[in-house]
């Protein structure tokens, strides 16, 4: 095979440009701490490296997240806070109000701190949260969810949603709780009504209080309180065989003569002290003599299924401040501050099952902060291990390259020298 001298020049010009270009590419490498400067280094661990990436920029946005709903049911756990401070000094208001020897006066006064109280009330279930939007709206955090209409009751404006935020890639959180949830689907004690039927037989002197459901589980149980209310009627002297006024029964509504009674009790004989009648979870109370014949019917009230702990307040307030010293306003104010105080137990439930709920997603945050800076450690010892340089490998590499270059540049030397003319002379 025939060399020309301008292929072995070339090829002598070649071979020291690759390695030169090899001690170079490997001294970039070092200096730059980095084993992949470009994807053609080495593609796999290229697109592993743009794979972490891509899940490193995902943790620090979970981070902030993180942060930010852990600010939300911190700010929300706050407020919830104080308004269960003031549900405790409103359940102490309405036991002291709750005192038969206290007068009108008395009552009133303690209307005035509840005015306070309720207004103070309404400030936190308006509050604003960091971004500067109604916590307890719902998804309208725009619009103020809590309303006094002029009557003194209370609507609500926002609705039942729950914002919530990604925190992981297959994990969302709530970062609150609508004001619908937490104090306005509030069981409501008093949602029974009682009415003696007109006209009452000559002589009686009974007297009934407002039905109150005082044990949820046995009202709805089985067997539920009947869906069409009950009928007590009490037993008729003039009846053939005469019965004994005291003597009382339940039967459901509508009743018909011949239905058996669901329940039977009787009244004692101190008149001067309120008897209690309990069925299905449902607690009533008669006052008075019975003259015998009386039927009383208590049956639910329409649209009072559940009622809002600023609507509670409201009442009891308003009752405190209309109920008169008379016998019926005595009895009036009893009912009312027997509602209150049963009402008021079932918010402060609904309200402390809330702070549990804002519990436990803390805990989530916490755990899941915990699990994504451990994920993001691992993420980075990988990527070290597929980008950075070994150094001493690479320190190694760089000096037998250098040997290598410096080889073909003294072979190339020798190379260029060979000449026939130089032989002849």
């Amino acid at each position: 095979m025939r060399i020309s001298s301008l292929q072995a020049f070339n090829n002598g010009l070649q071979g020291i440009q690759r390695n030169y270009a090899a001690a170079i590419r490997t001294n970039e490498q070092i200096n730059s701490g980095n084993r992949i400067l470009t994807p053609a280094d080495d593609p796999v661990a290229s697109v592993r490296l743009l794979q972490l990436d891509q899940q490193q920029n995902m943790l620090a946005q979970y981070k902030g997240n993180l942060s930010a709903a852990n600010s939300s049911l911190a700010q929300e756990e706050s407020a919830l806070n104080s308004v269960n401070n003031i549900m405790l000094r409103v359940r102490e208001i309405a036991g002291e109000a709750g005192n038969g020897a206290l007068s009108q006066a008395d009552r009133q006064s303690l209307a005035v701190e509840l005015q306070e109280r309720e207004d103070e009330l309404l400030g936190l279930m308006n509050t604003r949260d960091a971004r500067g939007e109604y916590m307890f709206g719902g998804f309208q955090g725009k619009t103020q969810p809590f309303e006094r209409a002029p009557d003194g009751s209370y609507t609500y404006q926002g609705d039942d949603g729950q914002r919530k935020i990604q925190i992981g890639s297959s994990l969302n959180i709530a970062i609150g709780d609508s004001g619908k949830q937490v104090f306005e689907n509030i069981p409501n004690a008093a949602r029974l009504k009682s009415e003696l039927a007109t006209p009452v037989p000559a002589g009686s002197s009974l007297a009934v209080s407002q039905p109150l459901v005082q044990d949820e589980i046995n009202y709805s149980g089985d067997p539920a309180f009947p869906a069409n209310g009950v009928e007590v009627r009490f037993a008729d002297p003039a009846a053939v065989p005469p019965g004994d006024p005291k003597d009382y029964a339940v039967y459901a509504s509508p009743y018909t003569d011949g239905d058996e009674p669901l329940q039977s009790g009787r009244l004692d004989n101190d008149a001067g002290r309120p008897d209690t009648l309990t069925f299905r979870g449902v607690v009533m109370q008669f006052e008075g003599e019975p003259a015998g014949g009386e039927s009383i019917q208590v049956e639910a009230l329409p649209n009072s299924e559940k009622q809002g702990v600023l609507d509670t307040i409201a009442q009891l307030r308003m009752a405190l401040e209309d109920n008169t010293d008379s016998p019926q306003g005595k009895r009036d104010t009893r009912d009312a501050v027997a509602a209150a105080l049963s009402n008021i137990d079932h918010a402060m439930v609904s309200i402390d099952s809330t702070r549990g709920s804002i519990g436990a997603r803390m805990n989530v945050i916490e755990t899941t902060l915990n699990n994504n800076e451990e994920v993001a450690l691992v993420n980075k010892s990988v990527q070290a291990e597929l980008r950075e340089i070994d150094y001493p490998e690479a320190l190694s590499k760089l000096a037998f390259q250098s040997i290598v270059l410096e080889a073909a540049q003294q072979s190339f030397v020798k190379v260029s020298q060979l000449n026939l003319f130089d032989k002849i002379r």
